[in-house]
């Protein structure tokens, strides 16, 4: 189950579990739209896996599986992975 973390990596801005801002890999980094296209362009700078939108959860299964709190910013910045 997608972890839903509560802000961009980058910039830290926050993203609802409801944003569809949001960009995700497949180990789940996040980050907001404007980041993922203008900074990294589409690439996620951990593992250099693609970035794509963030799926929405339903109010239900919100309630079920809440997103989480837990904040993830890149102390050292933000910028693509070198290939």
């Amino acid at each position: 189950m997608l972890e839903l973390r509560p802000n961009c990596e980058c910039c830290d801005k926050d993203l609802a579990p409801e944003s569809r801002g949001a960009m995700i890999c497949t180990f789940e980094c996040t980050f907001c739209a404007d980041c993922a296209a203008e900074v990294l362009k589409g690439t996620c700078p951990n593992c250099a896996g693609e970035l794509v939108r963030r799926p929405v959860r339903t109010a239900a299964a919100l309630a079920r599986h809440p997103a989480s709190t837990k904040r993830v910013l890149k102390a050292e910045g933000c910028a693509p992975k070198a290939a």
